[in-house]
């Protein structure tokens, strides 16, 4: 009998629900402090989660949700980004 596999789970930092890895987008600052989307996950960096949902992503922009996780100022152009890739838009690789 074939052992079913982990899904991934991770949590998004504006609803705090823990969601499979598939449906969040993860976004990183890497030690020189570049913030960027990383569209595979596996980056070098602290990460942080956010879920595929246009409201989401507006509210994490309005709450400065992403400024407090990595203690630096989010270009609105991520913003931009992740909101095309929810959109669907923007394919991740």
């Amino acid at each position: 009998m074939a052992q079913k596999r982990k899904i991934p789970q991770r949590k998004c930092i504006v609803t705090n629900e823990m969601r499979p890895k598939k449906e969040l987008i993860r976004i990183v600052r890497t030690k020189e402090g570049d913030v960027f989307v990383d569209e595979t996950g596996k980056k070098n960096g602290r990460g942080a989660y956010l879920s595929k949902d246009r409201e989401v992503i507006d509210k994490a922009e309005k709450t400065g949700a992403l400024n407090r996780q990595f203690n630096a100022e989010i270009e609105p152009a991520i913003y931009e980004e992740l909101r095309q890739i929810a959109d669907g838009t923007k394919h991740a690789k």
